[in-house]
């Protein structure tokens, strides 16, 4: 009996151990959800992540991406003015009332997408951008393609329900963190709680934040909630405490009331549980690299960002390595731009990669520049003569 009894816990104790987070269910009135670290990507929680779900207003995450992409482009500014079509100004659902021929600034309109949901002022940046919101929608659609999801097909750029038009948990996740890494700034407007348009006029319009967890859980500053018949009520929520970023999916939600109490529960989840650790510094200069037809032969390759390991606490730390990967260099380079990658290695894995920049403009040296170069070089006894 000892005997058996030895074994069964031998084989109990070679089994693997589960990830805390899968035997936990955080969200039991979604019908998918996902708890995702954003400087890394890992997943913390997940339940049935790649269910194909009617994503209601979540939609706009991936138009307030595109819009974003425009303006950083330089095919759209903040101040610019925009007259708003008769299509614009019909769509109903979330909105802030735009009249045919209206005209309000990208920055207005953003604001309502980004605050207060509205479906007018989304199909009217949207048709701005692309001319028409069916050929928005495509670009979304290329979007999705780029980044590698294979749940989610758009048919609008708001959100209201139509047939074929879906995503999940996981792929709303990745579109957020895509959001939050490539365009922070939207951050500045999902963040705000209340805000007015049309101010000093008689057609004041009062924005409330849609997403009430911006003003009650500290750390939530973004990013879209969502609601229609089909989709139920969902929210894809971010917040970030101790440099620790994570993203939040629920879907599928019957009750409104649980929505923000199941986004509570995984935003505590992943601040208890887990932490980050700063390993490396932003502009830390990891090697120095010799560029043979550069006007200053040396340039240092350092870190774009402040560079953050996930840990969970109460556990080892990860003990991660680093690979370095500069690319072919070709001068001249403006000052920032990427010249390489920092690959970070744990368990024989890559956890993430991460840019490397260099902080000086690299000038291209002349003929006059290399002559001198040579000469210097015979006279030093450094080539031969």
């Amino acid at each position: 009996m000892k005997r058996k009894m030895f074994i069964l816990v031998l084989i109990l104790l070679m089994m693997p151990l589960p990830v805390k987070g899968e035997t936990l269910d955080l969200t039991p009135k979604s019908e998918s959800a996902i708890l995702m670290e954003v400087t890394t990507g890992e997943i913390l929680y997940q339940k049935d992540p790649h269910k194909r779900l009617a994503p209601a207003s979540m939609t706009k995450i991936m138009s307030m991406m595109l819009i974003l992409e425009d303006i950083k482009s330089g095919g759209l500014t903040w101040d610019e003015k925009i007259q708003v079509s008769a299509n614009a100004a019909s769509f109903g659902g979330s909105q802030i009332y735009l009249e045919p021929g209206e005209i309000m600034s990208v920055e207005d309109l953003f604001k309502a997408v980004a605050i207060a949901s509205a479906n007018d002022a989304t199909v009217a940046l949207a048709e701005r951008v692309a001319g028409t919101e069916e050929e928005f929608v495509k670009q979304m659609n290329k979007k999705v393609k780029e980044l590698g999801l294979k749940n989610t097909n758009f048919v609008n750029s708001s959100g209201l329900d139509e047939e074929n038009h879906y995503s999940s948990a996981y792929d709303l996740a990745v579109m957020a963190r895509e959001l939050v890494l490539k365009y922070p700034e939207v951050l500045k407007y999902t963040s705000i709680y209340e805000d007015y348009l049309r101010q000093d006029t008689d057609e004041k319009f009062w924005l409330v934040n849609t997403n009430n967890l911006v003003r009650f859980y500290e750390g939530v500053d973004g990013i879209k909630t969502g609601h229609t018949t089909k989709s139920k009520y969902c929210l894809t929520a971010t917040a970030k405490r101790n440099n620790l970023r994570v993203i939040s999916v629920v879907m599928g939600i019957a009750d409104k009331s649980y929505r923000n109490y199941e986004t509570t529960k995984l935003l505590d989840y992943a601040f208890q549980q887990y932490e980050v650790e700063k390993t490396l510094s932003k502009g830390q200069v990891l090697k120095e690299i010799f560029v043979a037809k550069a006007k200053k032969t040396t340039v240092k390759a350092v870190l774009e960002d402040d560079l953050y390991i996930l840990n969970q606490k109460g556990k080892p730390k990860r003990n991660v390595t680093y690979k370095l990967e500069i690319d072919k260099i070709t001068v001249p380079l403006k000052a920032g731009a990427r010249i390489g990658t920092l690959n970070v290695i744990d368990n024989n894995k890559v956890l993430l990669s991460v840019p490397v920049i260099t902080l000086e403009k690299i000038e291209k040296a002349n003929i006059w520049d290399l002559f001198n170069r040579y000469l210097v070089e015979m006279l030093t006894g450094k080539i031969p003569s």
